[in-house]
């Protein structure tokens, strides 16, 4: 019998050890499946995390170019209307230098004055066409309110509504911004 115990007890040894065994497998098992699955929702959250990057850097490339787009826009813009302060500052000179050679001068002293006042005008006119000022026409055209200024109305026969009598002021454009419209009389 002493035997038998012996034997029962190394059975029971090994019956424990065994379970030991299966019991650290499986606790093996459980482990490594635990560490996939962490490795496979880490995985995902990294990959989310990517899209989100490489969706933030397209938009940041976009913001970019369109930044860069608007610039030469001001840029080309400033080129055009360069000159617009110095042709604001130069129309009034203009309208004087006009008002001086219509009047009617008899004295010889005074003509040669006036032809030289022409010259002068002649000279500024043309340094503003080179720069893209148009005068805006008036007389004879339909009033358009983007670039006359309507100051006067008048009731004429035969002459239909809404059509430019008098130029009160000429109007200036550069190249095609309204610089000063022109003040008109407009039929009723």
């Amino acid at each position: 019998m002493g035997r038998l115990n012996k034997d029962a007890q190394s059975v029971e040894e090994l019956n424990e050890e065994n379970v030991e065994a299966v019991e650290s497998t499986c606790c093996q098992e459980e482990c490594e499946a635990t560490e996939t699955a962490e490795t496979i929702s880490e995985t995902e959250s990294l990959k989310q995390q990517i899209e989100e990057l490489k969706d933030q850097l397209l938009r940041n490339a976009a913001e970019l170019e369109n930044f860069k787009r608007r610039m030469n826009e001001e840029r080309a813009r400033e080129v055009k209307y360069r000159s617009q302060s110095i042709v604001t500052n130069i129309i009034p000179a203009i309208d004087n230098f006009e008002r001086a050679l219509s009047s009617t001068v008899e004295d010889e002293n005074t003509k040669t004055f006036l032809t030289g006042f022409k010259m002068i005008h002649a000279q500024l006119v043309d340094a503003l066409k080179q720069e893209g000022v148009e005068v805006i026409e008036a007389e004879g055209v339909a009033f358009d309110p983007t670039v006359h200024q309507a100051v006067m109305q008048e009731a004429v026969e035969g002459v239909e509504s809404g059509m430019v009598l008098q130029e009160l002021q000429k109007g200036y454009k550069l190249k095609d911004r309204v610089i000063r419209p022109s003040m008109v009389k407009v039929s009723e």
